[in-house]
């Protein structure tokens, strides 16, 4: 998907909300800073109804010219975009930074970085794999019309099936994408090619009427009030047409072009066997990162955690009696230990939401010793939709919309239970939840005064570092696991993941490590699945470098407080720092260090 691709990236459509903010100032001249922050980034984004929709605030009101279609993915509009924001980029430098100063400085700066690091992602127009198991519109519009497109009216649902139709034409244009990217010698691996075969003919499986565009359709129309028995059917089949005639015969020209594919793809895991794939990871590692670390560098820190992590998490499993084999064989005994499991039916997955419903409660109850803002959106918890399960991570986050009509969502992949024991749990919920990414972007939105792209996270790095370091102070300081220390032993090996993943992405698309030999060196070290690594590694195959963020994010912020700890004193208050932490929005972490020191020396100037 060319530019549009690396803007989203792995953000999937968290940048959105920006565009809101800048629409009351799209047809104004800018005034400061703030004001061409938000015009600027209002223009990148508008030419996407996806991302509109994703607001939540919009759709189904008299400024929706957008809810009834689809972006266009072609070459051209990527062009396009690219025009915009070369131009975007020129005009920051008419505002600043001279004659800036406090908020108004710190927005130039993370906007300007923002912006030169999506161009320079940009200078590589083949840099990635457009359609794969995990990502693209196979993957993402499908999802996105089911859960995000809001069925609230006959207008609405018309507008629905409208998209339907779309997406044939989307699937048109991607299928010449990939094609594009074929001949400029960018095909996946033979095993992505397999795994996103195997992800499209489940969607098409069963036909028309048993699809998942078509499926969750009544059910979303019985909401609509005063809709007539007749016009949902005539809906329904007009759906069903639209499937039948437009998406399925797209995902079978898609299928066939992989199948194609598939019979000359080599084995070769890692981006450096793309034209320039040296240079692409090394922009990849900046841009994920926010640092200057070379790939060397970052594996080197990984190997360094992975031995002291390892150290702790035998220290618990001695004390809880388990000392014959090795760290990553004790705790794969305990993650097969069926005493731990939630029973893999429907009543079990049940239970397990159950189970991660009170843990959010139980934090909750003592977040406000720990942090001055709390979200006033709640968190919901559900399942990842069975259709996208097979190649969906473990859990992820979609952050609640700026009207509050939707609350945050926490979603948790129950394809089988036995992959995420009861004792590995409470990490992932306070990593997703609260007090990781729920209380990070649910925060981001509440800041006043600050250009809209302030209010999301464009920088995985401090979102992703933010979370891992969520999980430490649910432990460290919050006593989470005072009475689990099989729970401490999951977050270890939470932590242990993460640092395994600097060690195996660079050792994929730098040390032209091999896929098997990353799964391998995951498994010796985690204790974790085959399966669930398996589907690790093939995602850092398929987006390069952001699986360095985590590690890299939460070691800079533990840093950052050390230090302030270090110059404070007496005088550091944990929930201030935490407070300075999210109450500015997403920065690259060099940015970030700065406002954190700025904090500091306020604070020791107030004395």
């Amino acid at each position: 998907m060319g530019l549009i691709g690396k803007i989203l990236g792995g953000l999937l459509l968290l940048i959105i909300v920006a565009a809101f903010g800048a629409f009351t100032w799209f047809w104004w001249k800018p005034v400061g800073v703030n004001n061409y922050i938000n015009k600027a980034t209002m223009e990148l984004l508008i030419d996407s109804p996806e991302l509109l929709t994703s607001l939540g605030m919009i759709d189904n009101t008299p400024l929706d010219f957008h809810s009834g279609t689809l972006a266009d993915y072609t070459k051209e509009q990527d062009d396009k975009s690219l025009a915009k924001l070369r131009k975007a980029r020129a005009g920051l430098d008419k505002y600043g930074p001279e004659g800036l100063e406090g908020q108004e400085l710190l927005s130039w700066e993370i906007t300007t970085w923002f912006f030169d690091d999506l161009l320079r992602q940009a200078e590589f127009e083949y840099s990635n794999y457009p359609i794969n198991q995990i990502s693209g519109p196979t993957v993402n519009l499908p999802q996105f019309l089911t859960d995000t497109h809001s069925i609230v009216s006959e207008k609405s649902a018309k507008r629905y099936v409208a998209r339907v139709n779309e997406l044939g034409r989307v699937l048109g244009e991607m299928k010449v994408r990939v094609e594009d990217h074929r001949d400029h010698g960018v095909v996946p691996p033979d095993f992505i090619i397999e795994k996103s075969l195997v992800g499209m003919r489940a969607f098409i499986e069963g036909g028309a009427t048993e699809n998942p565009l078509v499926a969750t359709l009544p059910a979303r129309l019985d909401e609509v009030e005063k809709l007539s028995a007749e016009r949902k059917a005539e809906l329904i089949a007009e759906a069903t047409k639209a499937v039948e005639k437009q998406v399925i015969p797209g995902y079978e020209a898609m299928i066939a072009l992989f199948e194609e594919m598939l019979e000359t793809a080599n084995h070769d895991a890692g981006i450096w066997r793309i034209p320039d794939g040296d240079k692409i990871y090394a922009a990849a590692l900046k841009s994920n990162t926010t640092t200057d670390f070379s790939a060397e560098e970052v594996h080197q820190i990984g190997l360094a955690e992975v031995e002291r992590i390892a150290k702790e998490m035998d220290a618990i499993l001695i004390a809880q009696g388990r000392t014959e084999g090795s760290v990553s064989d004790r705790v794969t005994q305990l993650m097969e230990d069926p005493a731990y499991h939630f029973p893999n039916t429907d009543e079990g997955r049940q239970q397990m939401l159950d189970y991660l419903v009170k843990l959010n409660a139980d934090l909750m109850a003592k977040a406000g010793d720990y942090f001055i803002t709390l979200p006033p959106q709640k968190l919901e918890i559900v399942r990842v939709p069975e259709y996208s399960q097979d190649s969906a991570p473990g859990g992820y986050y979609n952050p609640p919309a700026l009207d509050g009509s939707r609350d945050g969502r926490f979603y948790i992949n129950q394809k089988d239970t036995a992959d995420n024991p009861r004792w590995t749990l409470p990490t992932l919920m306070y990593h997703e939840g609260a007090p990781g990414h729920h209380f990070q972007l649910s925060a981001a939105q509440l800041i006043e005064g600050v250009p809209f792209l302030r209010k999301v996270s464009p920088f995985t790095a401090y979102s992703e570092g933010w979370a891992l370091y969520a999980e430490r102070i649910a432990a460290q300081d919050m006593g989470m696991y005072a009475d689990d220390p099989l729970g401490d032993l999951g977050r270890l090996q939470a932590e242990m993941f993460r640092a395994v993943r600097l060690v195996v992405d660079t050792g994929m698309h730098a040390k032209r490590w091999s896929r098997e030999q990353a799964i391998d060196y995951m498994i010796s070290n985690t204790g974790m699945t085959e399966a669930e690594v398996t589907r690790e590694i093939e995602r850092y195959v398929v987006w390069p470098g952001q699986a360095t963020a985590y590690k890299t994010g939460q070691l800079a912020i533990l840093k950052m407080r050390a230090d302030a700890e270090a110059a404070l004193g007496d005088k550091f208050d944990l929930k201030e720092f935490h407070e300075t932490i999210l109450l500015n929005g997403g920065m690259p972490l060099g940015v970030l260090e700065d406002v954190v020191e700025a904090w500091v020396d306020e604070k020791n100037a107030a004395t």
